[in-house]
């Protein structure tokens, strides 16, 4: 199976290639970098082939992917700033990305008759309530540019292919890049005591882990929308800082606090992240261990 993914410089598009090379797959990887940009640490991903593309031209994508012919394309390139997307000036690019980007793709893996796999996200949703969100409820609402741009992409996806995967995933952390657990190991290290929000709900992520299922995904013809994050219940960002800093062995003191409390960021945040996962074991797929174990298997990986 010949798989091409994008954002293979980022923390999922890192691990999905790692994974594609344990099974034996042939993974192309790509991202807007002239070379591999993500970080060096000797895996299989910064030996395997690797294309530069910038998925708002959509005549690159074209020729590309066309060139590659693959089997599947794993999409996990995307606008994440949430924050950053709210500025005016940037509307647009993210738009362009998000939308524009996903398009251009859905309409190349039409053209060829491949499956196509979409990294979406609960924010998707307005985050209102406290009943988890399922995987095909169609009543978005979402509240930021970011949200409102993924959205924009799994539409392209569903309304361009039959052939597709569309999983939402909430609270990601991966060796590549910025995450939550980076931030707070880094903080912990210069200040005694953190305030960290108790009224957002949802469910941490794993990249490792998660692109272990999306490669079981693909191996399949179980098309649709799915929700997955990892095991363990739902938590607020608090219970998540609290864990990280037991299990780091680091003293910082963690103050719960509201969001109104914390101070409003420019993009509005969803406080119901709780997303139903049930779908994924329904339809014969092995779902992601805990979180607090795929905390610590990520403390032993990342060098903070």
């Amino acid at each position: 199976m010949r798989v091409f993914v994008t954002g293979a410089g980022g923390q999922l598009g890192h691990d999905v290639m790692n994974n594609l090379h344990a099974r034996g797959y042939e993974g192309i990887g790509s991202d807007i970098a002239p070379v591999y940009s993500g970080i060096a640490d000797g895996s299989a991903v910064t030996t395997m082939p690797y294309i530069a593309l910038d998925i708002t031209n959509a005549e690159a994508v074209r020729a590309v992917i066309a060139q590659v012919r693959p089997d599947v394309v794993v999409h996990c390139a995307a606008w994440t700033a949430v924050d950053l997307a709210e500025d005016a000036d940037k509307v647009e690019k993210v738009r362009a990305i998000n939308a524009g980007g996903t398009q251009n793709i859905a309409n190349v893996c039409k053209e060829l008759d491949c499956k196509m796999v979409y990294l979406s996200t609960d924010y998707v949703f307005d985050g209102q309530g406290e009943q988890p969100w399922l995987p095909d409820c169609k009543d978005y609402k979402p509240l930021n540019v970011y949200g409102e741009t993924k959205l924009e992409g799994e539409l392209a996806v569903a309304n361009t292919l039959d052939k597709y995967f569309i999983v939402r995933i909430s609270w990601v952390f991966g060796l590549n890049g910025k995450n939550f657990i980076k931030t707070m190991v880094n903080l912990g290290k210069t200040h005694d005591t953190l305030r960290v929000v108790c009224d957002q709900i949802g469910t941490p992520t794993y990249t490792l882990d998660l692109a272990r299922l999306l490669v079981d995904m693909i191996e399949t013809e179980k098309y649709g929308y799915y929700h997955a994050t990892n095991e363990g219940g739902y938590i607020s960002w608090y219970d998540f800082a609290c864990e990280i800093f037991r299990q780091a062995g680091m003293n910082t003191r963690v103050i719960p606090v509201t969001t109104a409390e914390y101070g409003l960021s420019k993009a509005a945040r969803p406080f119901n992240s709780r997303l139903d996962k049930r779908k994924l074991t329904e339809a014969g797929f092995n779902p992601l261990p805990n979180w607090q174990d795929a905390l610590s298997r990520y403390l032993k990986e990342v060098q903070l």
